[in-house]
């Protein structure tokens, strides 16, 4: 099957471009075009197609850097706007519903099952677990920019597939937690040191409040590994154990819920598929200019 896109657009452009319209014009419909966030998302949209018509009308190196590397710019842009977004275009949090798909799957929120499990140690290796995915993260996007134009646009492709529908989620099922919508539940306090405490600060200052379906940490990081197995196996089998860890920590840390981890992993698996198709049917960009 080849995957093929209208005006040379590659396939993350399709999907992060569809995002950008679709909340776009939620929020012109609710609140009107002049609206701060509506806005943002006009100019970014703005910009995302001058730079790709840019690099299609001259496809030089540094064009085809620019139209890739917009992306992480754009991803650190829309991230903390989603809260107020979402809550312009949506009339309330989906919490219930995902608890309530939980029970239909496993009778019950895991993170409440969790509780029995909490120990000082445990949740200290854990938040350790759950902060890996920032420098993971990081790390990636660098060590595969370095590895040519080529393999960091399969890559890109791949990882802003995952945030275009991850975004979309957060916008159309914004949910706040667990940690939050169920906080009276919880009979066990997470304790922890140093890391524990750190890991609860950045995400109390660094959530939107309606950063959980899907779970991005766990599509993320299901992506790189896969693309790592893929292209860096020496980096799969470093970080494959703290990733297991990072995955059983979203639910531990009460941040979410069991059907954002299976949409999460399903969203990973798609993302790499798409990659590896793009890869193999489309021709690599050919710079015509330093």
């Amino acid at each position: 099957m080849k995957i093929s896109l209208p005006f040379g657009l590659l396939p993350h452009e399709g999907f992060f471009g569809g995002f950008l319209i679709l909340t776009w014009l939620r929020l012109v419909v609710a609140v009107g075009p002049w609206d701060r966030d509506a806005f943002l998302y006009f100019g970014l949209l703005t910009v995302n197609l001058g730079l790709i018509a840019g690099c299609r009308a001259r496809p030089t190196r540094m064009n085809w850097h620019l139209r890739l590397w917009y992306y992480p710019l754009v991803m650190n842009i829309v991230f903390p706007t989603m809260g107020s977004t979402a809550m312009k275009v949506s009339s309330h949090t989906f919490d219930p519903l995902l608890e309530h798909l939980d029970v239909a799957l496993v009778g019950v929120t895991p993170s409440l099952r969790a509780q029995a499990l909490v120990r000082p140690w445990l949740t200290e290796i854990l938040s350790f677990c759950y902060l890996l995915f920032f420098p993971y993260l990081a790390f990636s996007v660098v060590q595969n920019a370095r590895r040519g134009l080529p393999h960091f646009r399969g890559f890109i492709v791949g990882l802003f597939t995952i945030y275009a529908f991850g975004f979309l989620g957060y916008s159309w099922v914004p949910a706040a937690g667990p940690h939050l919508a169920m906080a009276e539940r919880f009979t066990t306090p997470l304790t922890g040191w140093a890391l524990t405490s750190l890991n609860a600060r950045v995400v109390a200052e660094g959530s939107n409040g309606v950063d959980v379906f899907p779970s991005l940490h766990v599509a993320v990081s299901g992506f790189l590994l896969g693309f790592d197995w893929r292209h860096a196996r020496w980096r799969h089998r470093l970080y494959v154990v703290p990733c297991v860890g990072l995955w059983f920590s979203t639910v531990y840390l009460r941040y979410h819920y069991l059907v954002d981890l299976l949409c999460g992993f399903a969203l990973a698996a798609f993302a790499l598929w798409v990659a590896q198709r793009w890869a193999r049917t489309q021709p690599e960009p050919n710079p015509s200019q330093p």
